[in-house]
Protein backbone atom coordinates (compact mmCIF):
# COMPACT_ATOMS: atom_id res chain seq x y z
CA UNK A 1 0.00 0.00 0.00
CA UNK A 2 1.32 3.47 -0.39
CA UNK A 3 1.02 4.45 3.04
CA UNK A 4 3.37 1.47 4.42
CA UNK A 5 6.97 2.79 5.59
CA UNK A 6 8.99 -0.67 5.63
CA UNK A 7 11.29 -1.28 2.39
CA UNK A 8 9.55 -3.87 0.73
CA UNK A 9 12.49 -7.32 -0.50
CA UNK A 10 12.20 -10.36 -1.78
CA UNK A 11 15.05 -12.71 -2.26
CA UNK A 12 17.66 -12.06 -5.40
CA UNK A 13 16.12 -12.68 -8.38
CA UNK A 14 16.58 -16.01 -10.29
CA UNK A 15 14.84 -14.33 -13.88
CA UNK A 16 17.57 -13.90 -16.09
CA UNK A 17 20.55 -11.55 -16.53
CA UNK A 18 18.09 -8.10 -16.80
CA UNK A 19 16.34 -9.22 -13.28
CA UNK A 20 19.45 -9.72 -11.51
CA UNK A 21 21.26 -6.83 -12.88
CA UNK A 22 18.07 -4.18 -11.93
CA UNK A 23 17.55 -6.18 -9.17
CA UNK A 24 13.78 -6.59 -9.72
CA UNK A 25 12.91 -9.15 -7.80
CA UNK A 26 14.71 -8.42 -4.86
CA UNK A 27 12.93 -5.16 -5.13
CA UNK A 28 9.64 -7.13 -5.46
CA UNK A 29 9.09 -5.99 -8.85
CA UNK A 30 8.54 -7.65 -12.49
CA UNK A 31 9.88 -6.42 -15.55
CA UNK A 32 6.38 -5.98 -16.90
CA UNK A 33 6.03 -3.58 -14.03
CA UNK A 34 8.90 -1.67 -14.27
CA UNK A 35 8.03 -1.32 -17.95
CA UNK A 36 4.65 -0.07 -17.36
CA UNK A 37 6.31 2.41 -14.83
CA UNK A 38 8.45 3.20 -17.24
CA UNK A 39 6.04 4.36 -19.54
CA UNK A 40 3.73 6.15 -16.95
CA UNK A 41 7.09 8.37 -15.94
CA UNK A 42 7.52 9.33 -19.44
CA UNK A 43 3.86 10.22 -20.32
CA UNK A 44 3.68 12.42 -16.99
CA UNK A 45 7.10 14.22 -17.87
CA UNK A 46 6.70 14.33 -21.73
CA UNK A 47 5.23 17.71 -22.22
CA UNK A 48 8.95 19.15 -21.91
CA UNK A 49 9.08 17.85 -25.01
CA UNK A 50 7.06 21.01 -26.12
CA UNK A 51 7.41 23.34 -23.16
CA UNK A 52 11.26 23.76 -23.06
CA UNK A 53 11.47 24.81 -26.86
CA UNK A 54 8.76 27.56 -26.29
CA UNK A 55 10.49 28.97 -23.03
CA UNK A 56 13.92 29.14 -24.54
CA UNK A 57 13.45 28.41 -28.51
CA UNK A 58 11.47 31.94 -27.97
CA UNK A 59 13.13 34.14 -26.59
CA UNK A 60 16.19 36.22 -28.51
CA UNK A 61 19.75 36.75 -26.76
CA UNK A 62 21.06 39.59 -26.03
CA UNK A 63 22.30 40.35 -30.04
CA UNK A 64 19.01 39.22 -31.38
CA UNK A 65 19.62 35.79 -32.15
CA UNK A 66 17.58 32.54 -31.45
CA UNK A 67 18.69 29.57 -29.96
CA UNK A 68 20.35 27.92 -32.74
CA UNK A 69 20.84 30.41 -35.04
CA UNK A 70 18.90 32.34 -37.11
CA UNK A 71 16.18 35.44 -36.63
CA UNK A 72 13.16 33.17 -36.02
CA UNK A 73 12.63 30.70 -33.38
CA UNK A 74 13.43 26.52 -34.54
CA UNK A 75 11.16 24.53 -32.11
CA UNK A 76 11.78 21.71 -33.68
CA UNK A 77 15.05 21.72 -33.78
CA UNK A 78 15.10 22.21 -30.11
CA UNK A 79 12.87 19.69 -29.46
CA UNK A 80 14.66 17.34 -30.85
CA UNK A 81 17.65 17.75 -28.49
CA UNK A 82 15.20 18.36 -25.44
CA UNK A 83 14.28 14.37 -26.14
CA UNK A 84 17.47 13.51 -27.24
CA UNK A 85 19.16 14.57 -24.09
CA UNK A 86 15.97 13.31 -21.51
CA UNK A 87 16.36 9.68 -22.64
CA UNK A 88 20.64 9.58 -22.70
CA UNK A 89 20.78 11.00 -19.23
CA UNK A 90 17.49 8.79 -18.41
CA UNK A 91 19.09 5.73 -19.39
CA UNK A 92 22.24 6.55 -17.33
CA UNK A 93 19.96 7.06 -13.89
CA UNK A 94 19.11 3.69 -14.66
CA UNK A 95 21.94 1.91 -15.68
CA UNK A 96 24.59 3.62 -13.39
CA UNK A 97 22.41 4.26 -10.19
CA UNK A 98 19.69 1.57 -10.68
CA UNK A 99 17.04 4.14 -9.65
CA UNK A 100 13.41 4.79 -11.42
CA UNK A 101 14.10 8.52 -11.80
CA UNK A 102 14.14 10.61 -14.95
CA UNK A 103 15.54 13.71 -16.13
CA UNK A 104 15.05 16.41 -18.55
CA UNK A 105 15.53 19.77 -19.25
CA UNK A 106 14.37 21.27 -15.76
CA UNK A 107 11.33 23.93 -15.82
CA UNK A 108 12.46 26.89 -13.84
CA UNK A 109 16.39 26.33 -14.94
CA UNK A 110 15.69 27.18 -17.85
CA UNK A 111 13.54 30.40 -17.32
CA UNK A 112 17.20 31.36 -15.73
CA UNK A 113 19.01 30.63 -18.64
CA UNK A 114 16.49 32.59 -20.92
CA UNK A 115 15.69 35.84 -19.05
CA UNK A 116 18.33 36.17 -16.38
CA UNK A 117 21.16 34.94 -18.81
CA UNK A 118 21.41 34.48 -22.69
CA UNK A 119 19.23 37.87 -22.70
CA UNK A 120 22.12 40.19 -21.12
CA UNK A 121 23.16 42.86 -23.69
CA UNK A 122 25.85 41.40 -25.67
CA UNK A 123 25.56 37.52 -24.64
CA UNK A 124 24.58 35.04 -27.11
CA UNK A 125 22.93 31.45 -26.64
CA UNK A 126 26.13 29.46 -27.03
CA UNK A 127 27.83 32.28 -23.69
CA UNK A 128 24.32 30.91 -21.90
CA UNK A 129 25.08 27.23 -22.09
CA UNK A 130 28.97 27.77 -21.47
CA UNK A 131 28.08 28.87 -18.13
CA UNK A 132 25.27 25.68 -17.72
CA UNK A 133 28.31 23.34 -18.62
CA UNK A 134 30.34 25.06 -15.83
CA UNK A 135 27.99 25.10 -13.21
CA UNK A 136 27.05 21.37 -13.97
CA UNK A 137 30.91 20.41 -13.57
CA UNK A 138 31.17 22.81 -10.37
CA UNK A 139 28.01 20.78 -8.64
CA UNK A 140 30.06 17.63 -10.19
CA UNK A 141 32.97 18.52 -8.09
CA UNK A 142 31.10 19.80 -5.19
CA UNK A 143 29.57 15.77 -5.11
CA UNK A 144 32.71 14.70 -5.19
CA UNK A 145 34.39 16.08 -2.60
CA UNK A 146 31.42 16.45 -0.48
CA UNK A 147 31.11 19.56 -0.01
CA UNK A 148 27.63 19.98 -1.78
CA UNK A 149 26.10 19.27 1.70
CA UNK A 150 28.19 22.09 2.97
CA UNK A 151 26.53 24.62 0.35
CA UNK A 152 22.85 22.73 1.22
CA UNK A 153 23.67 23.84 4.89
CA UNK A 154 24.70 27.58 4.15
CA UNK A 155 20.94 28.76 2.65
CA UNK A 156 18.41 29.01 5.46
CA UNK A 157 15.83 26.11 4.41
CA UNK A 158 13.06 28.91 4.09
CA UNK A 159 15.30 30.64 1.27
CA UNK A 160 15.51 27.67 -0.73
CA UNK A 161 11.74 27.17 -0.60
CA UNK A 162 11.13 30.95 -1.05
CA UNK A 163 13.41 30.68 -4.98
CA UNK A 164 11.46 27.57 -5.83
CA UNK A 165 8.05 29.81 -5.15
CA UNK A 166 9.47 32.96 -6.79
CA UNK A 167 10.56 31.18 -9.72
CA UNK A 168 7.04 29.39 -9.89
CA UNK A 169 5.26 33.01 -10.05
CA UNK A 170 7.78 33.79 -12.79
CA UNK A 171 7.08 30.87 -14.94
CA UNK A 172 3.45 31.39 -14.11
CA UNK A 173 3.77 34.83 -15.53
CA UNK A 174 5.79 33.75 -18.62
CA UNK A 175 2.82 31.37 -19.20
CA UNK A 176 0.11 34.19 -19.22
CA UNK A 177 1.89 36.43 -21.37
CA UNK A 178 3.03 34.06 -23.76
CA UNK A 179 -1.11 32.96 -24.30
CA UNK A 180 -1.73 36.58 -24.16
CA UNK A 181 -4.07 37.04 -21.14
CA UNK A 182 -2.07 39.05 -19.86
CA UNK A 183 -0.51 41.82 -21.48
CA UNK A 184 3.03 43.74 -21.28
CA UNK A 185 2.57 47.89 -21.25
CA UNK A 186 5.17 50.10 -21.06
CA UNK A 187 4.98 50.28 -17.07
CA UNK A 188 2.25 47.98 -16.00
CA UNK A 189 0.54 44.52 -16.64
CA UNK A 190 -2.74 44.50 -17.64
CA UNK A 191 -5.65 41.68 -19.12
CA UNK A 192 -5.04 41.19 -22.50
CA UNK A 193 -7.97 41.16 -24.74
CA UNK A 194 -9.88 38.44 -23.79
CA UNK A 195 -12.44 37.68 -26.28
CA UNK A 196 -10.60 36.22 -29.11
CA UNK A 197 -10.20 32.72 -30.00
CA UNK A 198 -6.83 32.15 -29.11
CA UNK A 199 -7.98 33.24 -25.63
CA UNK A 200 -10.39 30.73 -25.36
CA UNK A 201 -7.89 28.23 -26.28
CA UNK A 202 -6.36 29.16 -23.42
CA UNK A 203 -8.90 28.94 -21.25
CA UNK A 204 -10.01 26.04 -22.14
CA UNK A 205 -6.73 23.85 -21.82
CA UNK A 206 -6.33 25.62 -18.26
CA UNK A 207 -9.43 24.50 -17.15
CA UNK A 208 -8.68 21.03 -18.15
CA UNK A 209 -5.54 20.46 -16.96
CA UNK A 210 -6.99 21.92 -13.56
CA UNK A 211 -9.70 19.27 -13.43
CA UNK A 212 -7.64 16.45 -14.68
CA UNK A 213 -5.06 17.36 -12.46
CA UNK A 214 -7.71 17.59 -9.10
CA UNK A 215 -9.19 14.25 -10.40
CA UNK A 216 -5.72 13.17 -10.56
CA UNK A 217 -5.22 11.72 -13.48
CA UNK A 218 -2.14 10.45 -14.76
CA UNK A 219 -0.43 12.96 -17.92
CA UNK A 220 -3.03 15.79 -16.66
CA UNK A 221 -1.10 18.52 -18.64
CA UNK A 222 0.36 16.40 -21.02
CA UNK A 223 -3.55 15.49 -21.76
CA UNK A 224 -4.22 19.72 -21.79
CA UNK A 225 -1.63 20.50 -24.04
CA UNK A 226 -3.18 17.92 -26.68
CA UNK A 227 -6.68 19.01 -26.17
CA UNK A 228 -6.19 22.56 -26.56
CA UNK A 229 -3.85 22.48 -29.51
CA UNK A 230 -6.54 19.77 -31.60
CA UNK A 231 -8.78 22.77 -30.71
CA UNK A 232 -6.61 25.47 -31.96
CA UNK A 233 -5.91 22.99 -35.27
CA UNK A 234 -9.51 22.74 -35.59
CA UNK A 235 -10.20 27.03 -34.96
CA UNK A 236 -7.23 28.06 -37.81
CA UNK A 237 -8.20 25.59 -40.22
CA UNK A 238 -11.85 26.92 -40.26
CA UNK A 239 -12.03 30.72 -38.97
CA UNK A 240 -8.22 31.34 -40.64
CA UNK A 241 -7.46 33.34 -37.36
CA UNK A 242 -3.91 34.06 -38.33
CA UNK A 243 -0.78 35.27 -36.50
CA UNK A 244 -1.01 38.21 -33.79
CA UNK A 245 -0.28 41.82 -35.68
CA UNK A 246 -0.91 45.57 -35.42
CA UNK A 247 -3.55 44.67 -38.35
CA UNK A 248 -5.18 41.44 -36.34
CA UNK A 249 -4.28 41.96 -32.85
CA UNK A 250 -6.75 38.86 -31.52
CA UNK A 251 -4.45 36.52 -33.75
CA UNK A 252 -2.33 33.91 -32.43
CA UNK A 253 0.94 34.54 -30.11
CA UNK A 254 2.36 31.40 -32.47
CA UNK A 255 0.13 30.41 -34.76
CA UNK A 256 -0.32 26.18 -34.96
CA UNK A 257 1.57 25.07 -37.85
CA UNK A 258 1.56 21.36 -39.97
CA UNK A 259 4.92 20.22 -40.86
CA UNK A 260 4.13 16.68 -40.85
CA UNK A 261 4.17 13.72 -37.85
CA UNK A 262 7.45 12.44 -38.10
CA UNK A 263 10.79 13.09 -39.49
CA UNK A 264 14.73 12.88 -38.85
CA UNK A 265 15.46 14.54 -35.99
CA UNK A 266 18.13 17.57 -36.46
CA UNK A 267 20.50 17.31 -33.35
CA UNK A 268 22.70 20.27 -34.78
CA UNK A 269 22.48 21.93 -31.54
CA UNK A 270 24.75 19.60 -30.19
CA UNK A 271 28.61 21.34 -28.88
CA UNK A 272 26.97 24.86 -29.58
CA UNK A 273 28.42 26.21 -26.56
CA UNK A 274 30.88 28.66 -25.56
CA UNK A 275 33.19 28.52 -22.00
CA UNK A 276 35.26 31.45 -21.51
CA UNK A 277 33.88 33.90 -24.01
CA UNK A 278 30.68 35.24 -22.02
CA UNK A 279 33.49 36.01 -19.37
CA UNK A 280 34.75 38.98 -21.13
CA UNK A 281 31.22 40.06 -22.60
CA UNK A 282 29.48 40.43 -19.03
CA UNK A 283 32.78 40.16 -16.78
CA UNK A 284 33.60 37.56 -14.36
CA UNK A 285 31.57 39.49 -11.15
CA UNK A 286 28.04 38.95 -13.40
CA UNK A 287 29.62 35.56 -14.75
CA UNK A 288 30.10 33.75 -10.96
CA UNK A 289 27.09 35.67 -9.70
CA UNK A 290 24.49 34.22 -12.66
CA UNK A 291 26.74 30.56 -12.13
CA UNK A 292 25.65 30.63 -8.57
CA UNK A 293 22.10 31.55 -9.30
CA UNK A 294 21.97 28.38 -11.76
CA UNK A 295 23.67 26.33 -9.05
CA UNK A 296 21.43 27.69 -6.22
CA UNK A 297 18.19 26.84 -8.77
CA UNK A 298 19.63 23.78 -9.54
CA UNK A 299 21.37 22.20 -6.65
CA UNK A 300 18.29 21.35 -4.13
CA UNK A 301 16.07 20.55 -6.11
CA UNK A 302 17.74 16.92 -6.77
CA UNK A 303 18.43 16.43 -3.15
CA UNK A 304 14.43 16.49 -2.31
CA UNK A 305 13.39 14.89 -5.98
CA UNK A 306 15.26 11.75 -4.99
CA UNK A 307 14.34 11.58 -0.89
CA UNK A 308 10.60 11.91 -2.69
CA UNK A 309 10.93 9.42 -5.40
CA UNK A 310 12.97 6.88 -2.80
CA UNK A 311 9.61 6.92 0.07
CA UNK A 312 7.18 6.49 -2.73
CA UNK A 313 9.53 3.63 -3.76
CA UNK A 314 10.23 2.64 -0.49
CA UNK A 315 13.74 2.57 -1.14
CA UNK A 316 14.85 4.56 1.63
CA UNK A 317 17.01 3.21 4.29
CA UNK A 318 16.77 4.53 8.28
CA UNK A 319 18.15 7.38 8.00
CA UNK A 320 16.25 8.61 4.92
CA UNK A 321 18.71 8.15 2.29
CA UNK A 322 17.96 6.58 -1.38
CA UNK A 323 20.67 3.50 -2.26
CA UNK A 324 23.73 4.21 -4.27
CA UNK A 325 23.00 8.52 -3.33
CA UNK A 326 26.41 9.42 -4.78
CA UNK A 327 26.07 7.38 -8.23
CA UNK A 328 22.35 9.48 -8.07
CA UNK A 329 23.43 13.18 -7.92
CA UNK A 330 26.78 12.32 -9.56
CA UNK A 331 24.71 11.29 -12.65
CA UNK A 332 22.52 14.39 -12.19
CA UNK A 333 25.24 16.87 -11.58
CA UNK A 334 26.84 15.13 -15.73
CA UNK A 335 23.33 15.91 -16.61
CA UNK A 336 23.49 19.16 -16.03
CA UNK A 337 26.58 19.40 -17.92
CA UNK A 338 24.89 17.45 -20.52
CA UNK A 339 22.56 19.98 -20.89
CA UNK A 340 24.50 22.53 -21.52
CA UNK A 341 26.63 20.70 -23.99
CA UNK A 342 23.30 19.90 -25.93
CA UNK A 343 22.19 23.83 -26.05
CA UNK A 344 18.92 22.44 -23.73
CA UNK A 345 19.55 24.23 -20.90
CA UNK A 346 20.65 22.09 -17.52
CA UNK A 347 18.96 18.49 -17.36
CA UNK A 348 17.69 17.82 -13.66
CA UNK A 349 15.93 15.05 -12.17
CA UNK A 350 12.33 15.24 -12.62
CA UNK A 351 9.65 15.22 -9.40
CA UNK A 352 7.06 13.37 -11.93
CA UNK A 353 9.11 10.36 -11.61
CA UNK A 354 7.13 9.29 -8.40
CA UNK A 355 3.81 8.89 -11.07
CA UNK A 356 5.81 5.63 -12.37
CA UNK A 357 7.06 4.70 -8.62
CA UNK A 358 2.89 4.77 -7.83
CA UNK A 359 2.05 2.61 -10.86
CA UNK A 360 4.76 0.09 -9.40
CA UNK A 361 8.25 1.22 -10.73
CA UNK A 362 11.57 -0.10 -7.80
CA UNK A 363 14.63 -0.41 -10.48
CA UNK A 364 16.28 1.35 -13.13
CA UNK A 365 14.79 -0.66 -15.61
CA UNK A 366 12.19 1.81 -15.69
CA UNK A 367 14.16 4.53 -15.87
CA UNK A 368 15.85 2.72 -18.97
CA UNK A 369 12.16 2.40 -20.31
CA UNK A 370 11.95 6.24 -20.31
CA UNK A 371 15.08 6.81 -21.38
CA UNK A 372 14.19 4.96 -24.41
CA UNK A 373 10.53 6.42 -25.47
CA UNK A 374 12.32 10.14 -24.92
CA UNK A 375 14.20 9.08 -27.90
CA UNK A 376 11.81 7.68 -29.81
CA UNK A 377 9.90 10.66 -29.23
CA UNK A 378 12.83 12.75 -31.20
CA UNK A 379 11.29 11.75 -34.25
CA UNK A 380 8.67 13.27 -33.55
CA UNK A 381 9.47 16.84 -33.14
CA UNK A 382 7.46 18.47 -36.08
CA UNK A 383 4.31 17.65 -33.98
CA UNK A 384 5.72 20.65 -31.87
CA UNK A 385 4.81 23.03 -33.76
CA UNK A 386 1.57 22.16 -34.09
CA UNK A 387 1.38 23.69 -30.41
CA UNK A 388 0.61 27.72 -30.04
CA UNK A 389 1.77 29.43 -27.03
CA UNK A 390 -1.85 29.59 -26.15
CA UNK A 391 -2.49 25.61 -25.78
CA UNK A 392 1.02 25.20 -23.80
CA UNK A 393 0.71 28.38 -21.57
CA UNK A 394 -2.01 26.45 -19.32
CA UNK A 395 0.56 23.46 -18.51
CA UNK A 396 3.30 26.26 -17.03
CA UNK A 397 0.96 28.14 -15.06
CA UNK A 398 -0.36 24.89 -13.97
CA UNK A 399 3.55 24.30 -12.67
CA UNK A 400 3.59 27.80 -11.22
CA UNK A 401 0.93 26.41 -9.06
CA UNK A 402 2.37 23.28 -7.95
CA UNK A 403 5.74 25.50 -7.43
CA UNK A 404 3.97 27.95 -5.56
CA UNK A 405 2.65 25.16 -2.86
CA UNK A 406 5.92 25.13 -1.52
CA UNK A 407 5.15 28.59 0.69
CA UNK A 408 3.89 26.64 3.48
CA UNK A 409 7.34 25.68 4.36
CA UNK A 410 8.39 29.89 5.11
CA UNK A 411 7.59 30.49 8.94
CA UNK A 412 6.05 33.63 8.16
CA UNK A 413 6.49 34.99 11.91
CA UNK A 414 10.73 34.48 11.81
CA UNK A 415 11.08 38.18 10.25
CA UNK A 416 14.65 37.11 9.37
CA UNK A 417 13.59 34.29 6.92
CA UNK A 418 10.30 36.18 5.96
CA UNK A 419 11.61 39.24 4.72
CA UNK A 420 14.26 38.06 2.55
CA UNK A 421 11.60 35.02 1.05
CA UNK A 422 8.87 37.84 0.56
CA UNK A 423 12.04 39.88 -1.85
CA UNK A 424 12.81 36.84 -3.22
CA UNK A 425 9.38 35.76 -4.28
CA UNK A 426 8.09 39.74 -5.11
CA UNK A 427 11.17 40.47 -7.14
CA UNK A 428 11.44 37.45 -9.38
CA UNK A 429 8.21 38.28 -11.09
CA UNK A 430 8.05 41.89 -10.97
CA UNK A 431 11.62 42.52 -12.53
CA UNK A 432 11.23 39.48 -14.55
CA UNK A 433 14.62 38.47 -13.22
CA UNK A 434 15.36 35.40 -11.19
CA UNK A 435 18.77 36.23 -10.09
CA UNK A 436 17.46 39.65 -8.87
CA UNK A 437 15.09 38.24 -6.76
CA UNK A 438 17.48 35.80 -5.30
CA UNK A 439 19.89 38.66 -4.71
CA UNK A 440 17.38 40.84 -3.28
CA UNK A 441 16.61 37.98 -1.19
CA UNK A 442 20.44 37.07 0.31
CA UNK A 443 21.34 40.69 0.93
CA UNK A 444 17.63 40.74 2.99
CA UNK A 445 18.82 38.08 5.16
CA UNK A 446 22.28 39.44 6.01
CA UNK A 447 20.95 42.92 6.76
CA UNK A 448 18.00 41.30 9.04
CA UNK A 449 20.48 39.21 11.08
CA UNK A 450 22.49 42.01 11.39
CA UNK A 451 19.65 44.18 12.77
CA UNK A 452 18.77 41.34 14.73
CA UNK A 453 22.54 41.40 16.38
CA UNK A 454 22.78 37.63 14.63
CA UNK A 455 25.83 38.03 13.09
CA UNK A 456 27.61 35.00 14.14
CA UNK A 457 24.36 32.84 12.79
CA UNK A 458 25.53 33.61 9.20
CA UNK A 459 27.37 31.33 7.14
CA UNK A 460 30.30 32.30 5.39
CA UNK A 461 29.40 31.15 1.96
CA UNK A 462 25.64 33.86 2.30
CA UNK A 463 28.29 36.62 3.43
CA UNK A 464 30.51 35.99 0.32
CA UNK A 465 27.03 35.80 -2.38
CA UNK A 466 25.79 38.56 -0.46
CA UNK A 467 28.94 40.77 -1.18
CA UNK A 468 28.70 39.37 -4.42
CA UNK A 469 25.08 40.73 -5.29
CA UNK A 470 25.88 43.65 -4.17
CA UNK A 471 28.50 43.98 -6.56
CA UNK A 472 26.26 42.60 -9.29
CA UNK A 473 23.67 45.26 -8.08
CA UNK A 474 25.81 48.22 -8.45
CA UNK A 475 28.14 47.45 -11.16
CA UNK A 476 26.84 49.87 -13.67
CA UNK A 477 27.02 52.79 -11.36
CA UNK A 478 30.42 51.89 -10.50
CA UNK A 479 31.56 51.97 -13.96
CA UNK A 480 29.21 55.05 -14.76
CA UNK A 481 30.93 56.94 -11.82
CA UNK A 482 34.65 55.47 -12.63
CA UNK A 483 33.81 56.02 -16.71
CA UNK A 484 34.72 52.32 -17.68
Amino acid sequence: MANETSTVTRAPGRGGAIDRFFKITERGSTIGTEVRGGLVTFFAMCYIVILNPLIIGTVPDGTGSFLGGGDAPNVQMIASATALFAGIMTIRMGVVANYPMALAAGLGLNAVVAFSIAGLPGVTWADAMGLVVIEGLIILLLVLTGFREAVFNAVPRELKVAIGVGIGLFITLIGLTNAGFVETGSTILALGNLGTWPILVFVVGLVLAIVLWVRKVRGAMLIAILVATVLAVILEATLRIGAASEDNPGGWNSAPRFTGVVSAPDFSLLGQFNILTSWDRIGIVTAVLLIFTLLLADFFDTMGTMVAVGAEAKLLDEKGNPPQTRRILIVDSLAAVAGGVGSVSSNTSYVESTSGVGDGARTGLASVVTGIAFLLATFLSPLVALVPYEAAAPALVLVGFLMMTQISGIDWTKMEVAIPAFLTIAIMPFTYSISDGIGAGFIAYVIVKLAQGKAREIHWLMWLASALFVVYFTLDPIRAALGV
